[in-house]
């Protein structure tokens, strides 16, 4: 008994350790890594690196490419789109969801609609970023723009990679032909910034760029990426009491601080929780936050207050604009809120004479926030290593038996 029971522990040990160990890698892709085995599709994938629709096709879970071969990419790269309008016609060839071969042939009613990265951007209006794909007879596939008088372009040719349900590489014959997709885009330098806010309730916030001169820094950051945190109207009125308090120099900070020098997709934001520095960032000066997600509500922590992003302004790399519900106050400029934890051991009593802004400085908690840091990392390491332990008592058990 005693021998079988090592037997089936020596047996089931190590499968147990491996499929716990698969289990926690994540499911990832690298779409220009796929297509770098298949060299007729070069020229496709140079374009999605161009356009940054690459990063943006890696950081989806479940996404299908309708891939174009050189011949197709010339055809449309003939008619000389800018980079900007030619990342929004490949962008229709990005499907939100997943189509692998055999569930082109298994479409309910024979056809289906699905939403393209064109249209999860917001940058199609109505229907026009919708892609229609028909099962035809014969065994073809088609594919056609919902706006293109629901006339199908493009045929299905062949699969190139499927990993069900995660990303699915189709090559289509034809690119796909949408009027909105193809008109002139505007380049992010030709972009009005504060236009753009004006628009969508981020008024007031916009005035106060340009009055401060803070909006030429945000616009310095266009072409290279940028993500912008606006307080609503609403809000921005509400804090003015305190902002007309501060120092010319410490306006710009503010405003600064509601900046971060690169593109943060919202997904990317609810992934990568973590600090960020921000446009206000100078080398001892921090002026940094912490990205939290609550479930879908992604959170601005910043050791004073806690902003949450209610809505997007506007999404089309290099450029994306949040609405959140405070103002970002970056602890080097105002006092921290109380923690409620147990009080720190009392310092030395200060001098007399010591100024008042230095009574009102921001506490140091940066060693409490690593020590809270490294007590993540411990309890993450023990709640990784919970299934290896069971597995163990479950075999010591059998074992004893």
């Amino acid at each position: 008994m005693a021998q079988g029971a090592i037997l089936i522990t020596a047996t089931l040990l190590p499968l147990l350790l491996t499929l716990f160990f698969f289990s926690s890698i994540s499911h990832a892709h690298n779409i220009t890594s796929i297509l770098a085995k298949h060299p007729q599709f070069s020229t496709f994938n140079h374009y999605l690196t161009i356009t940054h629709l690459a990063a943006e096709i890696n950081r989806r879970q479940t996404i299908t490419v309708l891939a174009l071969d050189n011949a197709a990419m010339s055809s449309l790269l003939s008619k000389q789109y800018s980079v900007y309008t030619l990342r929004n016609v490949l962008s229709l060839h990005v499907l939100t969801d997943y189509f692998g071969s055999k569930k082109l042939h298994q479409i309910t009613n024979g056809t289906a609609l699905t939403s393209s990265m064109f249209q999860a951007t917001g940058s199609a209006s109505g229907s026009s970023g919708y892609v229609n794909i028909t099962d035809l007879k014969g065994g073809k596939v088609g594919f056609g723009t919902e706006d293109n008088e629901g006339k199908l372009d493009a045929s299905y040719v062949k699969s190139l990679l499927e990993m069900p349900y995660n990303i699915s590489v189709l090559q289509i014959s034809q690119p796909l032909n949408s009027a909105e997709a193809e008109a002139p885009t505007a380049g992010p330098s030709d972009l009005n910034l504060t236009a753009i806010m004006t628009k969508q309730g981020c008024k007031a916030f916009s005035d106060l760029l340009i009055a401060t001169g803070a909006r030429t820094t945000f616009e310095e950051n266009l072409d290279g990426g940028l993500t912008v945190f606006c307080p609503s109207d609403t809000v921005i009125n509400g804090f003015m009491p305190k902002y007309k308090n501060l120092t010319a120099a410490r306006k710009v900070s503010l405003l600064l601080y509601h900046g971060i020098p690169v593109y943060q997709s919202l997904q990317t934001l609810k992934s990568s929780n973590g600090v960020v520095n921000t446009l206000a960032t100078d080398g001892a000066n921090k002026y940094d936050f912490t990205v939290q997600n609550d479930g879908e509500d992604v959170t601005l922590e910043t050791k004073v207050t806690t902003a949450t992003i209610t809505g997007t302004v506007k999404d089309e790399e290099p450029l994306v604009i949040y609405k959140i519900n405070k103002v970002l106050l970056p602890r080097e400029l105002f006092k921290p809120e109380k923690e409620a934890v147990a009080p720190a051991p009392k310092t030395a009593k200060k001098k007399k004479g010591t100024q008042e802004e230095e009574a009102d400085a921001p506490e140091d908690d940066s060693a409490d926030a690593t020590a809270a840091d490294d007590q993540n990392g411990v309890n993450r390491m023990n709640g990784g290593g919970t299934l290896i332990w069971v597995t163990v008592s479950l075999c010591m058990a059998i074992i004893l038996m």
